[in-house]
């Protein structure tokens, strides 16, 4: 009789449990059971580790052979677990020493022909190996980049189960013949899910930002949303835009990624493990440093849009968009369903799907950016009458955006429309994306000396009792602010958000705390209501 004992880990969310694989050998006639809760990819497992053992040069054990694997309750998924199984069986049969086994942690698909290839969401199932005390990691050579971003973990990558055999034998390593004819590696197929990002509108992440035909000097005009997208990318907060078609609210967004501050190094692994488990790492870079980008189209599901999906849940557009921007244009055209589900991510920070199988938690701490026509035809202005729509198509057309929803939303602007004269290069353009950039990362650098010590990073994370309990206004500064309250033109929780964005002009503009003038622009970005506010941000104290 022979047992051996490896490890793998399986993925909830984005959140892993390492799981031990365990071989036992005994007399009989020859079979294969794998037990612990697999589903169906892992049943299959049986016949890819069996083909690839053979192949690989090694004699399959021709007696009961029972694999199990513990926590046999935890629900377990994927093709990842085929070379801890593998090497499992090996040891039971002596091919390997099965003391060498035990502290190794293993992850990676097996070809028939005994290639190893990579699978989905290496980096939060090393994390979770690392957590749990575990310092060796075995994975698919090609994954190796990813994996290695884990600190005090090491990393072997084999590019077969040859390998992997002469490895813990203490063998000759065989060298593996690659493709040289210029083709992409097979083995790489793994990596990426086709598809996933046509659904969620994820672009590849940090392409778009750095491109330098994208800068905010290219808007012409719109100065009040230029300050909104500045005082958005400062403080975190939501953002929506209200316009006719073709004034610059696209232009806009896409530019909002590229003056937020790079991503720490625990925002990258964070981002990068979402991306990992939905696969949609961009080839050749295993860590995201800078803000992601997502905008799905006004087609996408609730499921594309928070997460879901039948068997396993996978993560949605506000999670591929943590720590970065989730732009929804043409917001009113969008599911009310799907939209109205936002309003917990935007609360809390995550995503919670319940399952019968269990639950999924998915961080989505992002920036929203809302884009909308004000009336169906998108020529409603109060300055002019080109709009033909019946004013009862107009209210039906606004109040797809439901009141809660938008009372999330800390920044309201209207895009003005352009005139021939700005467009033919006399309108005013603003700062460069570099200069923008520059200032936003000063203000967040006042508010993380200010927020030191606590949990919230931003502005917008900020309660609104611990703001007006350890964050006072100067004296005076939000009477006006109040007096909006009593009128009901604010809500409690719009009072809340409004003394947020003041902090947040007043980090812009270098200012100890929030007085009349940063209280007064706040309230006016608010509410989007003109108020004579100053909308010069350029100067800082």
């Amino acid at each position: 009789m022979g047992f051996a004992r490896t490890c793998s880990v399986a993925l909830v969310g984005v959140e892993g449990v390492v799981v031990e694989v365990q071989a036992d050998l005994e007399p009989g006639v020859a079979a294969f059971t794998l037990v612990g809760l697999p589903d169906k990819s892992l049943s299959e497992s049986r016949d890819r580790v069996r083909a690839a053992v053979v192949n690989s040069g090694a004699e399959w054990p021709q007696k009961k052979l029972t694999v199990g694997l513990s926590p046999a309750s935890v629900p377990k998924s994927g093709s990842g677990f085929d070379m801890a199984v593998a090497a499992a069986v090996l040891g039971a049969a002596e091919r390997i020493d099965p003391r060498v086994l035990a502290d190794i942690v293993m992850i990676g698909e097996l070809g028939l022909d005994g290639r190893v290839r990579p699978v989905r969401g290496i980096l939060p199932a090393v994390l979770a190996a690392a957590e749990a005390g575990y310092e060796q990691v075995v994975v698919p050579e090609c994954a190796a980049a990813e994996a290695s971003l884990v600190p005090g973990v090491s990393v072997l990558g084999v590019r077969s189960l040859r390998q992997l055999i002469a490895v813990l034998a203490d063998e000759p390593v065989p060298e593996e013949e690659r493709d040289q004819r210029g083709r992409p590696d097979p083995l790489l197929a793994g990596l990426r899910m086709p598809g996933a990002g046509a659904a969620t509108g994820t672009h590849s992440v940090g392409a778009a930002q750095h491109d330098q035909g994208h800068d905010l000097a290219d808007v012409v005009g719109q100065k009040s949303a230029r300050t909104a997208v500045e005082v958005a990318a400062a403080g975190g907060h939501h953002l929506f835009l209200e316009g006719p078609p073709g004034a610059g609210k696209t232009m806009l967004a896409e530019r909002l990624p590229a003056i937020l501050p790079r991503l720490h190094r625990a925002e990258s692994l964070e981002v990068t493990a979402v991306h990992s488990v939905a696969g949609l790492l961009p080839p050749g870079k295993p860590l995201i440093d800078v803000a992601p980008y997502c905008a799905p189209h006004h087609s996408a599901t609730m499921q594309a849009l928070v997460g879901g999906g039948p068997g396993i849940a996978r993560p949605g557009a506000v999670s591929l968009a943590h720590r970065g921007v989730l732009f929804l244009d043409e917001t009113p055209e969008f599911s009310s369903h799907a939209l109205d589900a936002l309003r917990q991510p935007l609360e809390s920070g995550h995503v919670v799907i319940a399952r019968s199988a269990g639950v999924v938690r998915f961080p989505a701490r992002f920036l929203m950016v809302l884009a909308a026509n004000p009336c169906p035809c998108g020529r409603f202005s109060r300055t002019d009458e080109l709009c033909e729509c019946p004013s009862s198509a107009i209210r039906r057309y606004q109040a797809r955006l439901s009141g809660p929803l938008l009372d999330r939303v800390d920044l309201r602007v209207e895009v003005e429309r352009l005139t021939r004269g700005q467009l033919a290069g006399g309108g005013s353009r603003g700062d460069a994306t570099a200069t923008v950039a520059d200032r936003v990362r000063a203000a967040r650098e006042r508010a993380a000396v200010r927020l030191q010590g606590t949990p919230w990073r931003s502005n917008s994370e900020v309660p609104g009792r611990e703001l007006r309990s350890r964050w006072h206004a100067a004296p005076g500064a939000m009477d006006e602010a109040e007096r909006s309250l009593e009128r009901g033109v604010l809500t409690a929780r719009g009072l809340d958000r409004v003394l947020r964005i003041a902090w947040t002009v007043a980090d812009l503009v270098g200012h100890g705390r929030p007085d009349e003038q940063d209280v007064a622009l706040a309230l006016q970005l608010r509410t989007g209501v003109p108020r004579g506010a100053s909308l010069s941000l350029g100067a800082v104290a």
